[in-house]
């Protein structure tokens, strides 16, 4: 069964227990906009509702998992970026300065604060939902898992990673470290390697950090197909009561160890961090790709941040 614009697939079987939901947009690396989040939040429900299904394994089309949230809609989250009606109240810029051209019309505006909390909050509804789903979550990936593509990753249940899987948190580069869900990376890293993804943005293959155990099952990358199968399948196998009854008992446990104020302070952090001002010679993203496009953006952002090693 697909979504109408076949970006979201989903299959269940229900003589094995399991439902597949496949992330179907490899022209972009997998990356979401938040049609594709709603369509993905849909067939969860259907899952959770479904007493027939057990397990539900998590993909991406074409050997990628997700590059996360679609960064040529940077902002487009929070509402039309383009300019506002003639006549409008001139928006305001960071800074403090009125964006306004000719005669008090106003140029691309910043979202309001309340804008970005109501937006922020529903959005972080989906991570919430899939952090204590009431099914088994098995993580099929391969090739990227980056922004929301690792969020996700890191909150099912159980991952099977390839080696070469590059992993990260680049937006940190465009927003800062504070992009919420730091409840989730500091239980699920580790404070150090936390801190250096969030803090630097780096990006590392998943087999430089197979001896933490972040993951389930790191792997040959040509294996992880069948490895998340393998998982999946024997994960089905479970008691479907005990599943569920379960499921809940490790979502009462880590809301009260790691995970407590978490679900406010995700979107509060992220929705304040979309709103910084930048100061001269900071690398601004949006404005970047506002000027040279997204791909020169994405080229430029990676000069920027480029710190050769010591020898």
């Amino acid at each position: 069964m697909t979504s109408p614009d076949d970006r979201v697939l989903f299959d269940a079987d229900s003589e094995k227990r399991i439902a597949t939901i496949t992330l179907n947009n490899p022209a972009q690396r997998n990356s979401y906009d938040a049609t594709m989040r709603d369509t993905v939040a849909r067939y969860l429900d259907r899952v959770a509702e479904d007493d027939d299904i057990t397990v539900v394994l998590l993909r991406g089309a074409d050997g990628v998992f997700s590059t996360g949230a679609d960064m040529n809609n940077a902002y487009g989250w929070y509402g039309d970026e383009r300019s506002r009606e003639v006549g409008a109240p001139p928006a305001r810029r960071a800074g403090g300065q009125k964006a306004t051209e000719g005669g008090g019309k106003s140029t691309k505006s910043r979202p309001s604060q309340r804008r970005r909390l109501t937006v922020d909050r529903k959005s972080f509804g989906f991570y919430h939902n899939l952090m204590g789903f009431p099914k088994v979550t098995v993580g099929e990936i391969s090739g990227y898992a980056l922004g929301g593509g690792f969020e996700m990753a890191l909150m099912t249940d159980i991952s099977v990673i390839g080696r070469d899987a590059k992993i990260g948190m680049p937006a940190t580069r465009f927003l800062g470290p504070a992009l919420g869900s730091l409840h989730m990376f500091f239980h699920r890293l580790g404070p150090v390697l936390a801190r250096r993804m969030l803090l630097t943005g780096d990006i590392i293959e998943a087999g430089a950090i197979e001896h933490l155990g972040i993951f389930t099952d790191t792997c040959d990358p040509a294996s992880v197909p069948a490895r998340a199968r393998y998982w999946a399948e024997k994960a089905a196998k479970m008691p479907a009561d005990g599943v569920v009854i379960a499921k809940e008992a490790f979502r009462l446990v880590e809301q009260s160890q790691a995970y407590q104020g978490e679900e406010v302070a995700s979107y509060l952090f992220h929705a304040y961090g979309t709103n910084l001002q930048f100061a001269p010679g900071e690398f601004n993203f949006v404005k970047t790709r506002a000027q040279h496009g997204t791909k020169e953006a994405f080229r430029l952002r990676d000069e920027h941040f480029h710190v050769p090693e010591p020898e």
